[in-house]
């Protein structure tokens, strides 16, 4: 069975970015290392902060839209919720 994530990175002026991936270590890896043109090369969006695992691809991309919809301040009270100092999670993972 395949893991998928939804995960919220950011940047040291707290831009937020959500996304989805299969492989969270190698997405990670390719925003940290700007491999990957567009915003999150263009803001330096380099730490992971939140993050959910799903075992169904289609649940993922529910959730990524749902959060993609939501105003910025119901984001920061989801990622507070489990991340409450913003603490760069990719070192954990």
């Amino acid at each position: 069975m395949k893991d998928y994530y939804i995960y919220i990175m950011t940047n040291k002026s707290k831009t937020l970015y959500t996304g989805m991936t299969n492989n969270l270590n190698r997405r990670v890896y390719e925003h940290k290392n700007k491999l990957i043109e567009g915003f999150t090369k263009k803001y330096n969006i380099d730490k992971l902060i939140y993050f959910e695992l799903f075992n169904n691809p289609k649940d993922a991309i529910r959730r990524e839209k749902q959060i993609k919809g939501w105003i910025r301040k119901k984001k920061i009270e989801l990622i507070e919720s489990m991340n409450p100092e913003w603490k760069d999670l990719s070192e954990g993972i």
